[in-house]
């Protein structure tokens, strides 16, 4: 078995999957990774971590079960936001799926932190109309 990262070789018995506390950690630093100006297009974002979408949102999506959706953005791009004046108007949101995305994780050979970089560069890009190849240039940049 390996496991072997830089020379150092991982114990997976000792190994959990990590907690949506870590899970916050690892998406904070993914998004500080990011290209400025690409982090400076969803200013005030807040990056939210739960292990599942609600039942609302898996509704409103079509979705099958409760883990085909890795992530999620809610919220008013910067270009609409100055057009019509918001009263209690929430925080543009990013929510990342813990349990859905370490399923995707344990089945395809990428690493966790390029996939939850993956999915916070693309719930975030499309949402501001950025091609498939803009958002590829952006997580290249990243690493």
């Amino acid at each position: 078995m390996s496991g072997n990262n830089g020379g150092e070789r991982t114990n997976w018995r000792d190994l959990e999957a990590p907690t949506i506390a870590e899970f916050e950690r690892l998406a904070d630093e993914a998004f500080a990774s990011l290209p400025a100006s690409f982090r400076a297009l969803c200013e005030g974002v807040v990056i939210r971590v739960e292990d599942f979408p609600t039942d609302d949102v898996l509704d409103a999506l079509d979705a099958e079960t409760p883990f085909d959706l890795l992530g999620l953005f809610q919220g008013i791009g910067r270009a609409q936001q100055g057009a019509v004046t918001h009263t209690g108007q929430m925080p543009n949101m990013v929510f990342l799926y813990r349990r859905p995305i370490l399923d995707y994780w344990a089945d395809n050979e990428e690493t966790l932190g390029d996939l939850v970089t993956h999915v916070l560069v693309h719930e975030i890009g499309h949402h501001f109309g950025l091609s498939d190849d803009d958002m590829a240039e952006i997580e290249e940049r990243a690493n």
